[in-house]
């Protein structure tokens, strides 16, 4: 029960004590607290109807003892004290349960601002927003924990000592902070779709909060991209159920069973589609959602209109070059065109060499290999791509390709 509370609510949790408290470093240890108290006391006690204020009360008063304990009590944490210990137990009224959900939102922000480093605000946001671990982030990013640490680290000190507001920007703020906190959300449902590591295939519990957080934006500013994203995650998450065997193996698109694809997400992820692609003003995300609308329009991978996925690959490699981009754009010319065609792209995007330890690129050459009848080949590759992945599933299927193969 604690172990699921946390990894659902503690991102919320989180971020209404950073509002509570201000501080980062303060909000986390008086949360972890919070937790070990809960761990204490609910065997005891029962817990609570509703455990997420009572986490949230607990750790603003592990905090004020914290705050009391220190060796430099000044004047502003005195001030901050009696703040805290004036709100008594609001946090348990209907009041805080109904501003929990927008905290979230102005984290994201506060996070997000100009202030800081692009690549700062990024991985900030993943780690204190969304609770995922650093070395989660850091495969996102194909950069080294150690990395991602310090990027966290001096995004924190930079909010401190610059006193970056905990709030929604002004309306004239908002386009200025839009694009990194598209990336937020675009990446967190990414771990949630496909998860970097572990047992499952997917974390519906991530997937569910980037959309919800995809649709808080979209309120907020419904600009093309915002729709776009928003789009491209229904559209994906639409195919949830029918991406695992009830044993949990992988099952790829083209085995997929679609009459389990969420229909009502599909629709809605069409309509928010046309309403981007209808503005002429948009980008990758939407880009990217018209790829996954012709997957969902497509009642088997044989009638997939692949030479239509191949022209959008085609417009975001332009507006978005990038080698997972190429090599997505590989794959579709392999179905349009044939896994020789395939093959000498995918040569092409692995020689430059960014894509070397990605295990994706690894598999999808050996799979070329294996349509080619080329069957040593298709090993190696699927053995390079096996040492790459994290995912127990993602294992599982590669090692399966390989018995295949012999």
């Amino acid at each position: 029960m604690l172990d699921s509370l946390y990894r659902v609510d503690s991102g919320r949790i989180l971020a209404t004590l950073i509002r509570l408290l201000g501080d980062f470093d303060l909000a986390e240890e008086a949360m972890h607290e919070a937790f070990a108290a809960a761990l204490s006391v609910w065997p005891k006690s029962g817990v609570p109807d509703n455990p997420r204020p009572w986490l949230i009360s607990t750790a603003r008063f592990k905090a004020i003892d914290t705050l009391r304990r220190g060796a430099r009590f000044d004047a502003s944490q005195d001030e901050l004290v009696r703040y805290l210990e004036a709100r008594g137990s609001s946090a348990e009224g209907s009041e805080e349960e109904d501003t929990i959900e927008d905290d979230r939102l102005r984290l994201i922000f506060t996070c997000c601002h100009p202030t800081l480093p692009p690549e700062a605000r990024v991985a900030l946001t993943l780690r204190e927003v969304c609770g995922l671990a650093t070395e989660e982030i850091a495969k996102a990013f194909l950069i080294t924990p150690s990395t991602l640490a310090q990027r966290v680290v001096r995004a924190k000190a930079k909010i401190r000592d610059a006193r970056i507001p905990y709030q929604v920007p002004s309306p004239q703020e908002l386009p200025e902070r839009l694009d990194a906190v598209l990336q937020v959300i675009y990446l967190v449902f990414n771990e949630g779709y496909s998860a970097a590591a572990g047992a499952e295939v997917t974390r519906a519990e991530l997937t569910a909060e980037a959309i919800r957080l995809g649709r808080l934006v979209s309120a907020l500013l419904p600009e093309p991209e915002v729709l776009g994203l928003l789009s491209l995650m229904l559209l994906q998450e639409s195919r949830r159920a029918a991406r695992t065997s009830p044993a949990g193996d992988l099952i790829l698109l083209e085995n997929q069973d679609r009459s389990l694809w969420n229909r009502e997400q599909i629709a809605e992820g069409v309509t928010l589609l046309a309403k981007a692609l209808k503005s002429r003003r948009f980008g990758s995300y939407t880009l990217q959602a018209a790829i996954a609308a012709v997957h969902a329009g497509a009642e088997s991978v044989a009638v997939t209109d692949w030479p239509q996925i191949v022209a959008l690959y085609d417009q975001l490699v332009r507006i978005q070059p990038s080698p997972v981009v190429e090599l997505n754009r590989a794959v579709a010319i392999a179905m349009r065109d044939g896994p020789e065609a395939g093959l000498t792209h995918i040569d092409a995007v692995l020689e430059h060499g960014e894509l070397a330890n990605y295990y994706l690129a690894h598999s999808a050459r050996a799979d070329m290999y294996r349509r080619l009848g080329r069957t040593a080949e298709a090993r190696s590759s699927y053995e390079k791509a096996l040492k790459l992945t994290q995912q127990v599933p993602e294992q599982q299927f590669l090692q399966e390709r390989i018995r295949q193969l012999k």
